[in-house]
């Protein structure tokens, strides 16, 4: 059986998809299994996660469905095939969200239909631990930052090989036969004033919701699953380690 600590590690690797509930933005990322399911959602300025196993959405399955008796993992199906085209901004006409807050965290309310009855199930979510907002959200932000750095360096040398490629052909008498293609010289410097002055803006007033836009969360997907291929080699360099240790005792 899947415990929570692999459940998280399956989550991990999963984007942050932008979800808006009334009036409020939210980031949000879900898993889903046989076993169970776990849920991160944050409003960036605070975090907020559930994780429940199959037991747990049974009982709370009863609670709130009572005409309804089926397994719980029919519950987690339905679960998983609601909330994923909301991750993907697939809204349901038939099904509705909505959150509150409160002083222990926030709840996430869904009302749809399963079988041909109502369906209803309250998302829990209590303030998530520090070293799981670390893991999901701090430290893949900063690994996408250095990624994000290299690859504007490697375009630059590019850039600027480009250049000089350009400037040989038109020192050896080449010329352009449209000349809307003539493009300036890059110049790092003028490019990183205009982009302060002008893109900067612009991208700081979209609003949180562009914060993982399709070709971040690309990004965001691959740094996680580096991070979960190094715990992993961590994990089995300590496993070995520990057999070592016993075979020499």
């Amino acid at each position: 059986m899947e415990g929570s600590e692999e459940l998280e590690s399956s989550l991990l690797t999963q984007p942050w998809a932008s979800v808006r509930f009334g009036e409020s933005t939210f980031l949000a990322k879900v898993c889903f299994r046989d076993t169970g399911y776990i849920l991160l959602i944050s409003d960036l300025s605070s975090v907020w996660y559930e994780s429940a196993d199959a037991e747990a959405v049974g009982q709370r399955s009863k609670e709130l469905n009572k005409r309804l008796t089926v397994h719980a993992s029919s519950f987690l199906n339905r679960l998983r095939s609601l909330m994923c085209p909301l991750l993907a901004g697939q809204l349901d006409a038939t099904t509705s969200f909505s959150c509150h807050h409160s002083a222990s965290g926030l709840s996430l309310h869904v009302k749809s239909e399963l079988s041909g009855l109502p369906f209803y199930w309250d998302f829990h979510c209590c303030p998530a631990p520090l070293e799981m907002v670390f893991r999901h959200l701090v430290r893949p932000l900063i690994q996408m930052n250095l990624a994000l750095q290299c690859q504007v360096q490697e375009l630059t040398s590019l850039l600027l090989q480009k250049d000089a490629e350009i400037e040989d052909y038109r020192e050896s008498g080449a010329t352009l036969s449209r000349d809307r293609l003539r493009t300036e010289p890059f110049r790092e410097e003028t490019f990183q004033q205009n982009f302060m002055a002008e893109t900067l803006p612009q991208i700081c007033g979209a609003g949180e919701g562009q914060a993982f836009a399709s070709a971040l969360q690309q990004l965001y997907t691959a740094v996680t699953q580096q991070e979960a291929k190094q715990a992993r080699k961590r994990h089995c360099s300590g496993e070995e380690f520990l057999g070592c240790g016993k075979g020499s005792m």
